[in-house]
């Protein structure tokens, strides 16, 4: 039985009224935001005492002031669109440029950025959003639906669904920064990480992908076993120096049909973080441009103190046909579930 406890958490400087979800399940506590329906903090039972391991801020005001997507929901279209514009069905759709050439996360005021609904359901804390037609330059009308579930064996579900009235792109994920030391921790050190992937989509010097599948053979990338994280960011790579770490998209083996089988697993601080997916590709990213800024409680949060995991299609999809698509015929219905389990070695 998972107990909900609502409260406000400020109002967002044009006006909307911002709730703070409470989500408790046993030993294990999950707040999340109305506000990009962002994971503000997951505290779980660890040595020594429970132990917050999501980085995320005190106030409503650092949220809407920062542009590192702690914790947040992101879409329509999670990472890169190369060249900020795309094709489809003959009309071209030009993007906000927001990264370099590229638009990343669905452009200047993405789904981290909205203000969701949120009810409850049962044992779960379900979030929806509607996206207008032409909303950041995508097409069609996006109605989507994340719902949040904690369990009391430490498992952390989302569960994203999206339909739209005409076609349209659409790539979901969350933006979780974790650390299993503590979100104040400030390093990786100590951590291990393991990606059940044989290659990488390559990228370029902006980070958008050549459509190159270079496998992880040899590799900083080689993560098929456990590799703590400061030894393999301490590797030399031409694609960890473009990244200015690990900042890429790991090509999953044949997506589990049930999200039960992990596809990641870290490790560290007498935790275990697995993560399982109904996704192709993770995004496995390490802080690298986190700038020191205060997050909660005054921690500093500089680059390479925490990891992401994020499930998602395949970066710049919509251009590259030997990519799974990320094309949402209208109508039909967009759905994934990604899932954390915490747990004590």
């Amino acid at each position: 039985m998972t107990e909900f406890m609502r409260q406000p958490f400020g109002v967002t400087a044009d006006g909307q009224a911002v709730d703070q979800w409470t989500m408790r399940a046993g030993q294990y506590v999950a707040q999340v935001l109305t506000y990009g329906g962002v994971l503000r903090s997951f505290t779980v039972p660890a040595p020594g005492g429970d132990r917050d391991i999501v980085l995320g801020y005190d106030s409503l005001a650092e949220y809407e002031a920062q542009d590192k997507y702690l914790g947040a929901l992101v879409g329509r279209v999670a990472n890169r669109i190369g060249g900020a514009a795309f094709d489809l069905n003959g009309v071209h759709y030009p993007l906000a440029v927001n990264n370099g050439p590229n638009c990343l996360h669905g452009g200047l005021r993405g789904f981290d950025r909205a203000v969701w609904e949120a009810k409850l359901d049962n044992d779960t804390l379900v979030l929806t959003h509607v996206s207008p037609a032409g909303e950041e330059g995508f097409p069609g009308t996006l109605e989507v639906t994340v719902t949040y579930a904690l369990t009391v064996d430490g498992v952390l579900s989302l569960d994203y669904q999206a339909k739209s009235d005409a076609d349209t792109l659409c790539n979901l994920t969350n933006h979780s920064y974790f650390n299993l030391l503590g979100h104040a921790y400030g390093s990786l050190e100590g951590q291990q990480v393991e990606i059940r992937a044989d290659a990488i989509t390559e990228t370029d010097a902006d980070s958008t992908p050549t459509g190159v599948l270079l496998p992880v053979e040899g590799t900083p990338f080689d993560l098929r076993s456990p590799r703590d994280f400061l030894q393999g960011l301490a590797m030399e790579h031409p694609q960890l120096t473009l990244g200015n770490g690990y900042d890429h998209n790991f090509v999953l083996r044949t997506a589990p049909v049930s999200p039960l089988e992990p596809v990641a697993r870290v490790t560290g601080g007498g935790l275990c973080l697995e993560c399982c997916t109904t996704q192709p590709g993770l995004q496995l990213y390490t802080a690298n441009y986190l700038d020191g800024s205060p997050g909660k409680e005054g921690a500093s949060y500089g680059p390479r103190s925490a990891f992401c995991l994020e499930t998602q299609a395949w970066p710049d999809a919509i251009h590259h046909t030997n990519f799974p698509s990320v094309v949402l015929p209208a109508g039909e219905t967009y759905h994934h579930t990604t899932t954390y389990r915490v747990t004590m070695t």
